[in-house]
């Protein structure tokens, strides 16, 4: 395949985003949180939660299962805790609210946190994280999926890639944020992948028989099939620890799905018995504490900062030429996409076309 990569402004990409929302007929104030969950995963260089799954929203709210109007329901409200139903709305819009109340929650009795029900796709987990990091709080986030994920000597997909994020306030100029599936990977870089046009790595997916699979776009057709199924980190059986992947999806389950009354494996699947498509009816959890009310926030952010730094100027393998910390990558990555823009590529481009074309949005001058 030539490569035709082409970078994107982040102010022309924001602007794009935001009008397509717009333009389903998601309110403006709506419309701009989606948009800035979205660039935030870009910015970080998470090609596959950012302007990539923008389609995916598109088409949703086409087929009717996502409302482009969030009605966010308060089922059960604590001192600290909460439980939302989000009637299918939109999850950025959703996980933003669940997650500032559980920052105010924790800002005045030290803990706070909100289950979610009948929510939909949120973007990155991370930002969540990053809500309460900037508050001066320790942030974390769950989350579940689609199923796409086979448990420990299983084949069939029945979890999502249930991620889980972390994120805490440092010294330095950037936080601590941990971001990652409990797979290996997960089906959002396997669609980067098919719109580069690249196989899939062998040991990220199996099939029905517990084979690895690398057709990418059999992959993407067949896990909805229950073909194919991702692994969890570990990979298959024990030995590299599939197990301990396989239990912090469970986990992540438990906590979206459980604490909220809220749908679970195969009722997030997106389909009814039939095989029509229905609202994804997510499910996610969501925690903030407020250092404050531990330690003095200036000390826990030199503590935390001292221990990344000891980790990085640790005894580096030989050949290797830097040792990270969780959350220094996407910083360093970020300065390069503000300079430079979003990176776009033939595929990605010809959803973009798409969306403009139907939208009617004309003020685009893109080039391609």
């Amino acid at each position: 395949m030539t490569d035709k990569t082409v970078y994107l402004p982040v102010e022309t990409l924001t602007r794009f985003m935001r009008d397509v929302f717009v333009h389903l007929g998601v309110p403006e104030a709506d419309a701009a949180i989606c948009t800035e969950v979205l660039i935030t995963s870009d910015l970080r260089g998470i090609e596959s939660h950012g302007v990539g799954r923008l389609k995916m929203y598109y088409d949703r709210i086409k087929q009717g299962i996502l409302s482009p109007v969030t009605t966010i329901e308060v089922v059960t409200d604590t001192p600290t805790t909460a439980v939302f139903d989000g009637h299918d709305g939109m999850g950025h819009v959703i996980g933003r609210q669940a997650m500032e109340t559980a920052i105010k929650k924790a800002k005045d009795y030290g803990l706070g946190a909100v289950a979610v029900r009948n929510s939909s796709h949120f973007g990155i987990d991370g930002y969540y994280t990053l809500m309460a990091v900037n508050a001066g709080q320790i942030g974390l986030s769950f989350t579940n999926a689609r199923p796409s994920v086979a448990p420990t000597f299983g084949v069939a997909p029945m979890l999502g890639t249930n991620p889980i994020a972390f994120g805490a306030p440092t010294d330095e100029e950037f936080p601590f944020l941990y971001d990652a599936a409990t797979s290996i990977s997960q089906r959002g870089k396997i669609e980067v992948l098919a719109r580069a046009e690249k196989e899939t790595p062998a040991g990220w997916v199996i099939d029905r028989n517990g084979d690895l699979a690398t057709d990418t776009n059999a992959i993407l057709d067949g896990i909805p099939k229950k073909l194919y199924a991702l692994l969890p980190l570990g990979g298959r059986g024990e030995t590299f620890g599939g197990h301990k992947g396989y239990d912090l999806a469970t986990m992540v389950e438990i906590l979206s799905a459980a604490l909220a009354g809220a749908a679970f494996l195969d009722g997030v699947s997106g389909f009814d018995a039939d095989g029509n498509p229905r609202p994804h009816r997510l499910g996610h959890f969501f925690m903030a504490i407020d250092i404050e009310h531990f330690i003095p926030l200036d000390e826990f952010k030199r503590i935390t900062g001292e221990i990344l730094r000891a980790l990085r100027n640790s005894e580096r393998a030989p050949g290797a030429d830097r040792i990270y910390t969780a959350g220094e990558k996407e910083w360093e990555v970020e300065k390069r996409i503000r300079a430079h823009g979003v990176p776009i590529n033939r595929n990605l481009q010809k959803n973009l076309k798409v969306m403009q074309i139907d939208l009617g949005l004309t003020d685009y001058d893109f080039p391609f």
